[in-house]
């Protein structure tokens, strides 16, 4: 038995099921290109192909949509009701907050997290993150740490017991706006996991933030989503392979530092 759900085991008894709850935080307001979540691809919204992508992967229990209060993010809850997924709202800032009290509403004992500018998500590699997570006995896993996935491809495994510590504790701004900052800013406090890739591909870029980056995604779909709706990262490698000028469209695209 893994070891995590032996100790489950061991001290909640055999008939208790552990809910795996991936959180997607989606808003509207973005500052390099506004409305991207909500931005379509191939009939769909970007944010309808996250949904769809994460239905996929076998040991998540229940999809979230985390977004705001605010009169515009309106535009996202009709979007989860269109799509059929869960929502809940919250603070625009306090994302930390968001995240907790939607987690809590849910009944979550284990959280994934994922933002909605992923529309390239890896269901293989989110999959193997939360395995990783349960096989191990880190308190927080990601595959971000050290990276050696496409950035895009970002998976982030915790206990709702550490996010609720975090909810406490937490009082920086940085660490109320970006979640997870508390855990891997803090690695003397907190054990830490990373799930790494045996190639090193962190030099893609199949994130969305800029219209470079749309462009590229657009095309990615327009090549492989009418093949195979679910087409995971192998398949965006042959493509790569096949159209070497693809890399160049959002090359020089800078991440945001947090």
């Amino acid at each position: 038995m893994e070891l995590r759900k032996l100790l489950i085991f061991i001290i909640k008894g055999s008939d208790w099921e552990m809910k795996i709850v991936c959180i997607v935080q989606a808003r509207v307001g973005s500052t390099r290109l506004p409305g991207k979540v909500l931005k379509t691809i191939c009939g769909e919204t970007v944010l309808a192909h996250d949904i769809s992508r994460l239905r996929k992967v076998k040991n998540i229990d229940e999809i979230i949509v985390a977004t705001t209060i605010l009169e515009k993010d309106d535009a996202i809850v009709k979007e989860c009701e269109k799509v059929k997924v869960r929502y809940f709202r919250g603070s625009e800032e306090d994302v930390l907050s968001r995240y907790y009290y939607a987690a809590k509403e849910a009944g979550a004992d284990v959280i994934v997290r994922i933002t909605s500018d992923c529309p390239l998500i890896d269901i293989e590699v989110t999959e193997k993150t939360i395995e990783f997570y349960l096989n191990n006995s880190y308190e927080y896993v990601s595959n971000t740490y050290e990276r050696s996935f496409p950035r895009g491809f970002d998976t982030e495994v915790f206990s709702f017991k550490l996010l609720e510590k975090a909810f406490k504790e937490a009082k920086e701004e940085i660490y109320r706006e970006h979640v997870t900052t508390y855990f891997w800013k803090n690695p003397e406090i907190f054990s830490i996991g990373c799930y790494k890739n045996d190639v090193d591909y962190s030099n893609y870029r199949l994130t969305l933030d800029t219209k470079e980056d749309f462009e590229l995604i657009k095309i990615i779909y327009n090549k492989l989503y009418y093949k195979n709706k679910y087409f995971g990262f192998k398949d965006i490698l042959k493509l790569f392979e096949n159209n070497h000028e693809l890399y160049s469209i959002n090359e020089m695209v800078k991440q945001k530092e947090v």
